[in-house]
């Protein structure tokens, strides 16, 4: 196994793949363990699929995967040829997961349905998009909406496009199932997000100080973390001071404020998330897409 894992170190390509595969089984599996039988219609393509389900019997992934031609198009168009297979290829895969999954559902409440089928839709979704690919649908129309606006987040734009079949639920299904329904995109929204800007538990401390240098040479030396040093200026003193930045693990942040709190009781501190840490001391940049 270990072997197999060396070998996929800086293969991008094939990681990509690896990555698709994955969220295509994991996000497939959600739609017969929790989304069909409780008439959860997540959004999307096949949110539309799945309604068509409610009413006709049509099988949720070939319905969707036809639907998703016109999507293609413009993202082979929009987006190149290597995207466009790559989402040829998630899309096939997931929808013959949908079909061929035949698991019985783990349960019948309706919520407990939307909540952890929203979680594993999110995750499997996340990961065909860290590969390179989308499923169609929303998400596609997400990946390209992101590719022209960078700073408009995968996760709010399929949020948004599909609150439209929320409606279509509405109509259709009853108002219930399309309030639940609204549950699974809302947290698979959110769970995309994670998937993609990473879940590392990360803390970045920023310390002011008039003893900065003693902080830095303690934390390097006790901690073994880097620190960067930038020149500030208090706005109410106007005197020149230093500020430092240390990014640590979750678990090291009680030492450094121990460090602080022993070497200049009056420094100022603030700690804030990171979502992502590459580099020495944490995941290698050549290990990430």
């Amino acid at each position: 196994m270990q072997r197999f894992l060396n070998k996929l170190k800086g293969n991008e390509p094939v990681i990509g793949y690896v990555y698709i595969v994955l969220g295509c089984a994991i996000g497939g599996a959600a739609y017969p363990l929790f989304l069909v039988p409780n008439g959860i219609a997540p959004g999307g393509l096949t949110g539309v699929a799945t309604v068509l389900n409610y009413l006709f019997g049509a099988p949720v992934g070939l319905t969707s995967m036809l639907l998703n031609v016109p999507l293609f198009l413009m993202g082979y168009k929009l987006l190149g040829s290597g995207f466009a297979f790559r989402s040829l290829i998630a899309t096939v895969l997931f929808s013959l997961f949908i079909d061929l999954f035949k698991f019985p559902p783990l349960t019948d409440d309706v919520l407990l349905a939307a909540v952890y089928g929203a979680i594993m839709l999110g995750v499997g979704l996340g990961l065909i998009l860290r590969g390179g690919a989308t499923t169609g649908g929303s998400d596609m129309i997400a990946k390209l909406v992101n590719h022209r606006l960078p700073f408009v987040t995968v996760g709010l734009v399929i949020m948004l496009v599909d609150c439209l079949v929320i409606v279509l639920a509405a109509f259709t299904m009853s108002t219930r199932a399309a309030l639940y329904s609204l549950i699974c995109i809302f947290v698979s929204a959110k769970v995309i997000d994670l998937v993609l800007a990473g879940m590392g538990s990360a803390k970045m401390c920023f310390v002011v100080s008039g003893e900065s240098e003693k902080i830095c040479s303690r934390i390097m030396e006790e901690m073994e973390r880097g620190v960067t040093i930038l020149p500030a200026i208090g706005g109410y003193t106007g005197r020149e001071t230093q500020a430092l930045i240390s990014v640590v693990d979750q678990k090291e942040v009680v030492t450094l404020k121990r460090i602080v709190r022993e070497t200049d009781k009056r420094a100022f501190m603030f700690i804030t998330d990171t979502h992502e840490t590459l580099g020495e001391g944490f995941h290698s940049l050549e290990e990430k897409d």
